[in-house]
């Protein structure tokens, strides 16, 4: 009899020890898969907001009726962001689907828990029935050999009316846990067909989305000689202005020497000199490179930084010094760090531009209707420096931007917040 009981308190011990390892390693596993879901919806919301934004530019395109190079570049983006979007989903719904296989698994030993413990609470019960009989447990503890012996006897028969007590609490315990999984596991599965559902409406929008590319394609394949016209004239803007910007960056360096040789210094240098609240500046530049502001408050990159293919005309490459942002009509161009503005420039296809110094960092603001700064204004971060040009024939509102760390340009879209 002494053994059962201590066979039982055994099964007792293992099963809480049990309960207690798979509670905190379900919260763990929970909290880890909650923290990764958000994650994805964040994204996920975050791409729906650039897509609305984007349909908003396409509408902007669209008022006027003669299809543009602009409107395509629009359409592209708003495809990349579609496949993102649904790239997005499909992640999360393997997420779903993981925590659903986990939770099935959970649901069916918590199952096998709850009948092995009702299976030795009835073993318990049926014991309790036989010997139900106060004479015979009167007896028992009479029949003892010594003191000794009747005293754990006692012991054991309060023990064990005890037991049976936790033994129902673990019971409606492990009842609720399995009720609480079941519950979780329903809401995934509904949670998983309503996002099977959204995968297959955008899936069926980036198809007719694939159709209009293909479409507007081919009419401005039609249009070659105006396309390569256009080109040619971004470039010879482009050139300009990289020629000014070198300029501007070749004429710190003479007043730098000039300024050497006053003190002393004879050899002329080839690169710039800071003074150390330069320095200051550059550093605090650098710490934020990843977190600095967009050059406009809403916008999508319309053309990255580098070399890449035209959008229309095969085996054409076109370049850019930095990146080409394209927004609403009527946006302001903003700073995207405190500096000086150095430099105010006219250049054709360009229009205006703002060129602002933070310490041997340049950032260049191209395609400005109206300018609101002027040379050697100390500006703050994110301050309106002009009105971004909308172009009355494509309905193109597009902000060119640049930086520039000494002589070397760099991709502005590793530098602004993501």
């Amino acid at each position: 009899m002494n053994y059962s009981l201590h066979r039982k308190f055994a099964l007792f011990v293992c099963y809480t020890i049990f309960f207690i390892i798979t509670f905190c390693l379900s919260s763990v596993v929970y909290a880890q898969s909650k923290s990764e879901k958000e994650k994805l919806q964040q994204k996920k919301s975050k791409i729906e907001k650039e897509i609305k934004y984007t349909n908003k530019l396409l509408e902007e395109t669209k008022k006027n009726k003669k299809l543009s190079l602009n409107r395509l570049v629009i359409l592209n983006n708003k495809i990349n962001k579609r496949q993102e979007l649904i790239s997005t989903i499909g992640t999360e719904l393997q997420g779903i689907d993981s925590q659903i296989e986990i939770n099935s698994l959970s649901i069916q030993r918590s199952s096998q828990e709850l009948k092995d413990l009702k299976d030795e609470y009835a073993k318990m019960i049926y014991y309790a029935y036989k010997n139900r009989n106060y004479y015979n447990r009167i007896i028992f503890v009479f029949a003892s050999k010594s003191f000794n012996q009747a005293f754990q006897r006692i012991k054991y028969f309060q023990q064990y009316s005890s037991y049976r007590k936790t033994q129902v609490k673990l019971i409606q315990n492990t009842q609720q846990q399995l009720n609480s999984k079941i519950s979780i596991l329903n809401d995934q599965k509904n949670q998983k067909l309503s996002l099977l559902q959204t995968h297959e409406r955008e899936k069926i929008q980036l198809s007719t989305e694939k159709e209009e590319q293909n479409q507007s394609i081919k009419q401005l394949s039609q249009k070659e000689r105006k396309l390569l016209a256009t080109l040619r004239e971004n470039e010879k803007a482009a050139r300009q202005l990289q020629a000014a910007i070198q300029n501007l960056i070749a004429e710190e360096i003479r007043k730098s020497n000039v300024k050497a040789k006053k003190t002393g210094k004879k050899t002329p240098s080839t690169t710039l000199t800071y003074t150390h609240a330069e320095i200051a500046l550059s550093n605090t530049f650098s710490a934020n490179k990843g977190r600095l502001p967009w050059p406009s408050e809403k916008g999508i990159i319309s053309s990255s930084y580098g070399e890449h293919n035209h959008p229309v005309l095969k085996g054409i490459k076109v370049k850019n010094n930095g990146i080409n942002i394209a927004t609403s009509a009527g946006s302001h161009a903003r700073a995207i760090f405190e500096g000086i503005v150095t430099s105010i420039l006219s250049i054709p296809n360009f229009n205006h531009v703002v060129i602002l110094k933070h310490g041997e960092f340049l950032t260049v603001y191209s395609n400005l209707s109206e300018v609101y700064v002027k040379k050697g204004e100390k500006v703050s971060t994110k301050q309106a420096l002009g009105v971004v040009s909308t172009d009355n024939e494509t309905s193109k509102t597009e902000l060119h931007f640049e930086i520039w760390k000494g002589k070397t340009t760099q991709d502005p879209a590793q530098w602004i917040s993501r």
